[in-house]
């Protein structure tokens, strides 16, 4: 019975880890564990020495991101400074809707997941930080704090590219 126990234990646990890598692989589009950063509809990551232009985005109360709504060109790499003057942990998220809201419900079951991705950050009360984004498509890029509630609250903005 105890070989049983054994054997039955460590399948489950296997079953688990490889349903775990599976999924988060799934959400994270391969760069929750720091993989391969190519381009995606909303861009790709920018090269600190490109940088165009540098955008101040404030995480405060109330929930909100200031600037919520942002104008940029096809082509641009954006140095965005995040400072959270919050109390509480917030988060800058660049995706489409779809990613953030897959990334949104993660999270509602993994709250103090980190990220290591170059096109989010997580900032803790009174802290800056910063994202470094090219915009190689014209269009909408949605952003959002996707910690569980904020969202919902209304902390999202969108990054308007404009074609050259």
């Amino acid at each position: 019975m105890k070989s049983f126990q054994s054997h039955f234990i460590s399948r489950a646990g296997l079953a688990f880890a490889a349903a775990t890598l599976a999924s988060s692989a799934a959400f994270a589009g391969g760069t929750h564990s720091g993989g391969h950063h190519e381009e995606s509809p909303i861009g790709k990551p920018g090269v600190a020495a490109k940088v165009t232009r540098t955008i101040q985005v404030d995480m405060s109360n109330g929930m909100r991101f200031k600037p919520s709504d942002i104008q940029v060109k096809r082509g641009e790499t954006v140095r965005f400074v995040l400072k959270n003057t919050d109390s509480v942990k917030h988060e800058f998220s660049l995706g489409t809707p779809q990613e953030l809201a897959e990334h949104y419900e993660v999270m509602k079951k993994f709250p103090d997941m980190e990220h290591d991705e170059p096109n989010k950050i997580s900032l803790a009360p009174g802290k800056q930080g910063e994202v470094i984004w090219q915009f190689t498509r014209a269009g909408t890029v949605d952003f959002a704090c996707l910690h569980v509630g904020h969202f919902d609250a209304g902390m999202k903005g969108q990054v308007k590219v404009a074609a050259k």
